[in-house]
């Protein structure tokens, strides 16, 4: 069955308004039911079931179906008509003006034909449409004959330049959808693979020289492929320079409104880049950017980001000592209808953090309880580094709450499902501080000794603190607030604090 409220979750408030309206002019029927199922939808509190014995008073599945099929093909129809209308203005006059010129060229007018061809030719230029430029310049050249004062020599050195342009964005993008598609084995198949000489490869394979002037679009996918690279190595210090420069070139480029879409996420790419390098008032400030742009066209990526944003926002307040505002924050938006389950589960995740930084293991149980499904589905909607950071979490919890059964029980099943990959993957700290967790389940007196101490400072072979994962960091503030017998959230800041203070 076609995944309606997906697709009804993707419009704004506004749009559901305008989506109405769009059915009352189309429907010719004073009973037809689509606008009472589309409300029932927005609503999004009933399931497909009851849905129908609302609209009929029976389980009549024909009927339903049929009416579903209708509205599906009438909201395609309507995001079609609106992204028509919004996006494509510049694309269709252009095109426009290269079938005028066409039809002057057919009836031998040259000269008006070449006017509205270098008007075609401005717009396409500015707006980077290189697929549409070639089609100027094909006609240019095809009908130069009739034009003796053209120069044939410089139409065809723009026209090779502008095929150079074109190949370069259709390399990257091939690029991009390797790399993506490399990211997400990793993350939601569990591959162990070598990220780096893979993204090597590709460049060098597809010949892409990232000093070449690029599209917006292509622009924002080599700072994905830049941000991934990232996420894969842990080294945000090295492109936090590359993305901020990348986007003062970015940010006053022609064609930013047209592909806000692109905007919003290179955004918050660098906002999330600050954030990993604990530079939380910088990330904010590129949050306010992120949320301006949201709220553009209508608010029309409001919702699409709304959670993701509110994520980060609290993450930020969360290590400028505003845990309260972090807290209310993500529990003002954990229970949102979202087709994002990803950021949903982050925002869970979050809150477990945050609550257990408070010494709140109440709340955090509770939203444990919530997690009720496999390690496998968990990995599916979320990858695997999630799972193994929910797992590590919920071994900590235990601990604090004395459920020592369960600790036992967990820290078995955890080396016998992850501490191989974690291995195969080279993340030997994350196996060493699970076994460190063990030894103080089972020796908590021996916490505070020196004997502890310099068995932990030995264990790990640490990294620069100011280029530290701040989710290590703050696993490894848990083991650190034991050793020193001082509230969990005090000592997270004051590692956080000594991180951003280093030279």
């Amino acid at each position: 069955m076609t995944d309606l409220n997906a697709i009804v979750a993707t419009l704004s408030t506004e749009d559901e308004q305008r989506f109405i309206q769009f059915l009352e002019r189309k429907n010719k029927r004073s009973d037809t039911k689509n606008i009472q199922l589309f409300k029932l939808l927005v609503c999004n509190e009933l399931n497909s079931k009851d849905i129908c014995k609302t609209l009929y008073s029976s389980d009549n599945k024909v009927a339903y179906h049929a009416l579903r099929k209708r509205l599906y093909q009438s909201l395609i129809d309507f995001i079609a008509n609106i992204n028509l209308e919004e996006e494509n203005s510049i694309d269709m006059q252009i095109i426009k003006y290269i079938l005028a010129s066409r039809t002057f060229l057919i009836h031998k007018q040259p000269k008006i034909a070449y006017q509205i061809l270098d008007k075609a030719e401005n717009l396409a230029h500015e707006h980077q449409l290189f697929p549409i430029l070639n089609e100027i310049y094909h006609t240019k050249i095809q009908y130069a004959y009739l034009h003796p004062s053209i120069d044939l020599d410089d139409l065809i050195s723009n026209f090779r330049n502008n095929q150079k342009q074109h190949y370069i964005e259709e390399e990257l993008n091939l690029v991009y959808a390797k790399i993506r598609r490399t990211l997400s084995d990793m993350t939601y198949k569990g591959k162990v693979l070598d990220f780096e000489t893979i993204l090597n490869n590709a460049l060098e394979e597809h010949k892409i020289d990232i000093s070449e002037s690029l599209s917006f679009k292509s622009l924002y996918q080599l700072i994905t492929i830049v941000s991934l690279s990232a996420f894969v190595t842990n080294d945000y210090l090295k492109i936090e320079p590359f993305l901020i420069d990348t986007y003062q070139n970015l940010k006053d480029h022609k064609t930013k409104e047209k592909q806000l879409v692109y905007h919003i996420q290179v955004v918050y790419m660098i906002a999330n880049t600050l954030f990993r390098n604990k530079k939380f008032d910088q990330s904010l400030q590129y949050l306010d950017i992120m949320s301006s742009l949201m709220k553009q066209q209508r608010h029309k990526y409001l919702s699409s980001f709304k959670l993701k944003h509110d994520l980060l926002c609290a993450l930020n307040n969360n290590y400028l000592n505003k845990q309260d505002d972090a807290i209310n924050l993500l529990e003002s938006v954990k229970h949102t209808k979202h087709s994002d389950i990803e950021s949903l589960l982050d925002i869970h995740l979050a809150l477990v953090m945050f609550y257990i930084q408070k010494s709140d293991f109440k709340s955090a149980k509770s939203i444990f309880s919530k997690f009720y499904h496999t390690d496998n589905y968990y990995i599916e909607k979320a990858g695997k580094e999630w799972v193994i950071k929910k797992n590590i979490a919920e071994i900590i919890l235990y601990l604090e709450l004395g459920e020592f059964n369960l600790v036992e029980s967990r820290l078995l099943s955890f080396k016998r499902s992850y501490f191989n990959y974690l291995q195969q993957i080279k993340q030997e700290r994350a196996i060493i501080f699970i076994n460190l967790i063990e030894f103080y389940f089972k020796k908590p007196e021996e916490i505070r000794s020196e004997n502890f101490k310099t068995k932990v400072e030995g264990a790990f072979d640490w990294v620069d603190e100011k280029q530290e994962d701040i989710f290590v960091m703050s696993f490894y503030a848990w083991l650190k607030s034991k050793m020193e017998a001082k509230p969990l959230y005090e000592t997270t800041l004051e590692l956080v604090k000594k991180a951003q203070t280093v030279n």
